[in-house]
């Protein structure tokens, strides 16, 4: 008798993985003005782009936090300008 083995690959989201977790990054490091705005500027392309590739859970969570992270960014640069004469 032959037994028949069937082998899935599962498919993966690297672009969009790597925005997550460019976007998370971006969130720790959202204080430090250059690193953060550069940081978050990646996660979010990286997350754009992939919205468009399967499975699109990481990337939509990192578009997500990168959307909330650039309200922060405002916010921290608002301060900082408000204060620097």
């Amino acid at each position: 008798m032959q037994q028949t083995i069937i082998v899935q690959k599962e498919s993966s989201n690297g672009v969009g993985t790597a925005g997550f977790v460019l976007s998370l990054i971006s969130l720790c490091l959202s204080f430090i003005p250059g690193i953060g705005w550069f940081i978050w500027f990646l996660g979010l392309i990286l997350s754009f782009i992939g919205i468009f590739g399967n499975p699109k859970g990481l990337a939509i969570t990192g578009f997500i936090i990168s959307l909330i992270d650039l309200i922060i960014l405002i916010a921290i640069f608002g301060t900082l300008a408000s204060i620097l004469p």
